[in-house]
């Protein structure tokens, strides 16, 4: 019985695209795809490291956008940014379709693996607008805007251009504290930063470092709620549908000072 080999790689797109090359590369038939950071519990396997190389992703992907409509390269990248267990596989499987079908930009929603990947890209696309609707920036001492957020999904990559655009005139910082990572905007670019040490902006640190201007709002648009919230109005279960629980963290009338 031949091993079955596994393809770890950074957790990149770019990286997950590089195991995509090497598969075609070495000719292996049918391989796992997973990140470093997952446990390997499987016996019979042949694990090979996949190093990042910028010029082999460009390649794979520049082959697929050449087989498929804008749409569904959409949808293939939201579907990658959910992070759900063994999505690469089925990702490398609709690849494998795309590369071996004729020129053809309509959508076969037939296809199994198409499916599943529109399913998961509208999953990842609410989030997506959940996190444009209820991220809540907090004035810091240094003039920054710092906001932190744990999506289900690693929406981060798609509310770049939304907050870009809607705050061009300050510096913002939005942190993923599952995934520990964050955008940053310095009123010219958006970059990607890390923290090794999440203490750094934690809920206390930064309370600790708020401006007075960032106290006083806080204050008073706490006052504000508490003044047009009609008791006897009150839908916990219409509440609730329209804002969910889960996202009650990010807002400052549900969380007083």
């Amino acid at each position: 019985m031949n091993p079955q080999t596994i393809l770890l790689y950074d957790g990149t797109f770019d990286g997950f695209l590089c195991c995509v090359f090497m598969a075609y590369e070495q000719k292996i038939s049918d391989p796992i795809i997973r990140k470093e950071s997952q446990t390997n519990n499987q016996l019979f396997t042949v694990t090979e490291q996949v190093i990042t190389q910028k010029d082999k992703a460009q390649r794979v992907w520049a082959g697929f956008k050449k087989k498929t409509s804008l749409n569904e390269q959409r949808d293939f990248f939201k579907a990658f940014l959910s992070e759900i267990k063994g999505v690469e596989n089925t990702l490398l499987s609709y690849m494998r379709s795309a590369f071996a079908k004729e020129v053809n930009k309509n959508i076969d929603f037939s296809n199994k693996d198409i499916l599943k990947i529109s399913q998961v890209a509208r999953m990842v696309g609410r989030e997506k607008h959940r996190m444009e609707a209820f991220v809540r920036f907090q004035l810091t001492k240094d003039g920054l805007y710092v906001a932190t957020v744990s999506p289900d999904f690693n929406v981060l990559p798609l509310i770049i251009h939304h907050f870009e655009d809607r705050y061009a005139d300050q510096k913002w910082l939005i942190f993923d504290t599952t995934r520990k990572y964050g955008i940053y905007y310095d009123l010219n670019f958006v970059e990607i930063i890390t923290f090794e040490d999440l203490t750094g902006i934690s809920t206390k640190i930064l309370k600790d470092n708020y401006s007075d201007q960032e106290i006083d709002f806080q204050k008073l648009w706490n006052t504000y709620y508490k003044n047009v919230n009609i008791k006897s109005r009150k839908n916990t279960k219409l509440h609730l549908q329209h804002l969910p629980k889960r996202y009650w963290k990010y807002l400052i009338e549900k969380n007083t000072l």
